[in-house]
């Protein structure tokens, strides 16, 4: 059968063409769809809880895409938000400008929460401006809340854990820890648990540091260098054999003379200080496990919560006795020095989430990968991962080998058409479809496990403008599905 195009139709999509392109010749912002787009039958039926990025308004919204509550805020949303089971919303907000801490996801800095009316019953600003809360906020079943934060570490002290000295400057280097806090109303808290990133660091380039050692033989600790290599790192027995053809080199005059490190280049752009960016935090109850969102690095951490504050400093005790260092960790099996740039799954990932397994002791996770600097062409997907998990062993993981699994178990993609370079997440609903918020341009949708979308919505309300294009002021750092019989729904009038 012949495929044809009738004339009407070809010069509408001309014409399309066309206007698309003089708009973006003079600067104008692309055309784009507004409000509902698609509601089938397979959505899960209930309300989508969203907020555009720095607005003081967050909504819930039914499936006709109509606003069926609004909480008013007096400063714009600056990360994630909750609605928690009393009906009230938590939400993360700006707090005043910080002399240590600026750049993406510094807008946050305090975390509140506000009741059904919109009235303030608590709020939280860490003490003092050495730390800082960013990005995200998990809430436990007991009530607790899991923050994440950044510390402040002076350029003295980021050398004496092994930085790299050019990768340090005058503005410091930050460290990611995870706070558990107790709510004092109405404004102050408790830390009961607390786990940083400092306590786990690994370095090869100094032995005279304390935390000098293999880091391909130590994969539960971090690589303080691993954002800034231009090769895997060695194992021990391999850098005393690389050091021992450099003194040959050098005996031949073929590497310059003993010391000489070559020029520098003054071209290079200041180091970033903010090393890690983790950009989620999510709690799993069944086996007392956090899983940490770190995209500088392009991977996953899933550490133990069952330690104390001390254990979680150190190397033992704990469920699983390894104290705070990282049981399992994916994405990005290069930074432990178990793959090459080729091995790379995770790209910019955001938002990872703990499924139910399908198997007793079988865990799960779902995240947005997306896709910023994938080989090929930029686009994002959504993955589930099955994780190499045993219930009385712990995660698996074969000498030398990289953390499983090898490929995702399910996965979603649709590379000409769906793609978010930052922000953006994604959860499982009870029907087993996927909600999905490709944050950037502010399309909301669900799509079946066979990948029909049966929901779509583009956000149409705009967040105070920040700079940058005017057309990412519909962005949305995240959205979720609020199930109809969310305890903080009953009585309420929608």
């Amino acid at each position: 059968m012949k495929l044809f195009m009738p004339t009407l139709l070809l010069c509408f999509l001309l014409s399309a063409l066309a206007t698309a392109r003089q708009s973006q010749e003079s600067g104008a912002e692309p055309e784009r769809p507004s409000g509902l787009t698609l509601c089938a039958d397979g959505a899960y039926d209930g309300y989508t809880l969203m907020s555009p990025c720095a607005s003081r308004t967050a909504f819930l919204l039914n499936l006709k895409g109509e606003i069926v509550h609004r909480w008013e805020a007096d400063c714009p949303t600056s990360g994630s938000m909750i609605l928690l089971k009393n009906g009230n919303l938590l939400r993360l907000g700006p707090r005043e400008r910080s002399p240590r801490f600026h750049g993406p996801g510094v807008g946050g800095g305090r975390l509140e929460e506000i009741d059904w009316d919109g009235n303030v019953v608590w709020r939280y600003l860490l003490p003092g401006m050495e730390r800082w809360l960013h990005h995200d906020v998990e809430a436990l079943p007991n009530g607790n809340l899991l923050l994440i934060t950044w510390q402040h570490l002076e350029p003295k002290e980021a050398l004496a854990l092994g930085r790299d000295s050019e990768q340090v400057s005058a503005r410091g280097f930050w460290v990611d820890s995870v706070l558990e806090i107790k709510k004092v109303l109405p404004a102050s808290a408790e830390i009961v648990w607390q786990w940083s990133a400092r306590d786990h660091l690994v370095q090869d380039r100094n032995p005279l540091l304390a935390n000098f050692g293999s880091v391909p033989d130590l994969p539960g600790r971090i690589d303080i260098n691993a954002d800034h290599r231009d090769r895997p790192p060695l194992t021990l027995e391999e850098q005393r054999e690389r050091e021992k053809i450099e003194r040959k080199m050098r005996a031949l005059g073929y590497s310059g003379d003993e010391g000489d490190e070559g020029a520098k280049d003054d071209s290079k752009a200041e180091p970033n200080p903010d090393w890690l960016h983790t950009n989620a935090v999510a709690y799993n109850a069944e086996y007392d496990l956090i899983v940490l969102s770190t995209p500088h690095l392009n991977e996953l951490w899933v550490i133990d919560h069952s330690t104390t504050t001390k254990e979680a400093a150190s190397s033992s005790g704990g469920r699983w006795g390894h104290g705070g260092d990282l049981l399992w960790r994916w994405g990005n099996p290069r930074t432990y020095g178990a793959g090459q740039d080729s091995d790379q799954v995770l790209f910019y990932q955001h938002d990872p989430t703990w499924l139910v397994g399908d198997t007793p002791g079988e865990l799960r996770l779902l995240v947005f990968n997306n896709g910023r600097g994938r080989r090929g062409d930029d686009y994002s997907s959504i993955d589930e991962l099955i994780l190499p998990f045993d219930p009385e062993l712990g995660f698996l993981r074969q000498p030398g080998q990289a953390y499983g699994p090898k490929a995702p178990s399910w996965t979603y993609s649709a590379p000409d058409s769906f793609y978010s370079e930052f922000i953006s997440g994604a959860e499982r609903l009870p029907n087993g479809n996927t909600l999905v918020c490709s944050g950037v341009p502010g399309r909301i949708f669900e799509v079946t496990t066979e990948g029909r979308i049966v929901w779509e919505y583009w956000n149409s309300y705009r967040g105070e403008r920040i700079g940058g294009p005017s057309q990412v002021r519909t962005a949305v750092f995240r959205a979720n599905r609020i199930s109809k019989d969310h305890p903080g729904l009953a009585g309420r009038k929608l």
